[in-house]
């Protein structure tokens, strides 16, 4: 039989067949260990080399056009019994549709948002940067000394001798200093980590980092911005203070907290104006230029917010703690 005329033939045997069990029967009669293909190969053997090509070539095409019609038969197939199946389904239209809620942005972005949003609003550029960093930017530009308790393992994730996961998004600060001459005014936001876990602490957090380098910028200028900020965030619902601090990078250095509804102060930013060592790391006449930087914990500020007791709430992907903040919008 010529070879079209077969391929013909067993597409009109394959069309007549109703259901798979059938047609897996067919599909061994021709392409089983025994079947029609395999004795066609079991024939060649007696041919010459050129004859043995020719007719593998063909046989080759048959087989293929036979695994192919089969295939789309059994697709067919398929699709005639899940037609019948649904067809036989009446659908009632005066049902309600599914509704898929939508859900709602984590409390913490939410959070970060509506910081940034403040601060664009003054002025500053929202930069972000690198979470593995070097000793280099994260600790020695920023005058911390090498003997500082930040450095051991204790507080701080080492990936080598020089090279650690950040423990504050200052690094951001220095590398944009190095870059950019002054005026500078940038808010930086991301993760931070340090070795400590407890209801107040996890290894990962985030922060939110000011800093504004021009010239004649004071420290009444810093206290203000700050003010004004914790006015907005809070809505003049909690008293405020500002007490004296230390940080190697600033000088003169702040803290500012709020009085909670326990009547407990509760630090909620570190903030200072920057100190000349750091200026001179990076580059900057600190006698033409000077500057203040403030950093924020994000959870911190969140907890506050919502009256939360436990950080590690925020990570532990629970729906029924998520679901319960109306996050509207702040812009």
């Amino acid at each position: 039989m010529k070879s079209d005329d077969l391929i013909i033939t067993i597409k009109k045997e394959i069309s007549a067949i109703k259901d798979i069990v059938n047609l897996n029967i067919l599909k061994i009669k021709y392409l089983g260990k025994k079947g029609y293909i395999s004795s066609q190969f079991l024939l060649i053997k007696k041919l010459n080399k050129k004859e043995k090509i020719n007719k593998s070539i063909i046989i080759n095409s048959q087989k293929k056009q036979i695994k192919k019609i089969i295939k789309e038969r059994i697709k067919e197939i398929k699709l005639i019994k899940n037609n019948k199946q649904y067809s036989n389904h009446e659908i009632d239209i005066s049902l309600p549709g599914k509704f898929i809620k939508i859900g709602s942005e984590h409390p913490l972005n939410y959070i970060i948002k509506k910081i940034e949003n403040f601060f664009v609003k003054i002025g500053f550029k929202i930069v972000i940067g690198l979470e593995i960093e070097d000793s280099f930017h994260n600790f020695d530009a920023l005058n911390i000394p090498k003997y500082h308790p930040a450095r051991t393992e204790k507080d701080t994730f080492w990936l080598d001798k020089n090279i650690l996961l950040r423990t504050q998004t200052s690094n951001i600060q220095i590398r944009i200093m190095k870059k950019k001459k002054p005026p500078i005014r940038i808010l930086t936001s991301g993760k931070v980590y340090r070795n400590d876990y407890d209801n107040n602490h996890t290894p990962m957090f985030h922060q939110i980092e000011g800093l504004y380098i021009d010239k004649k910028v004071s420290f009444t200028d810093l206290k203000g911005i700050l003010s004004i900020f914790l006015d907005f965030f809070f809505g003049k619902k909690y008293q405020t203070r500002i007490r004296p601090s230390y940080f190697p990078f600033t000088e003169p250095s702040l803290e500012m907290d709020i009085l909670n509804k326990n009547k407990k102060w509760i630090e909620v930013l570190g903030a200072g104006m920057v100190h000349p060592n750091v200026l001179k790391n990076v580059n900057i006449n600190s006698s033409k230029y000077n500057g203040f930087a403030f950093g924020i914990g994000v959870e911190r500020l969140t907890m506050l917010y919502y009256n939360i007791n436990d950080i590690r709430s925020f990570y532990e992907n629970d729906l029924r703690f998520l679901k319960q903040f109306k996050l509207n919008n702040f812009i």
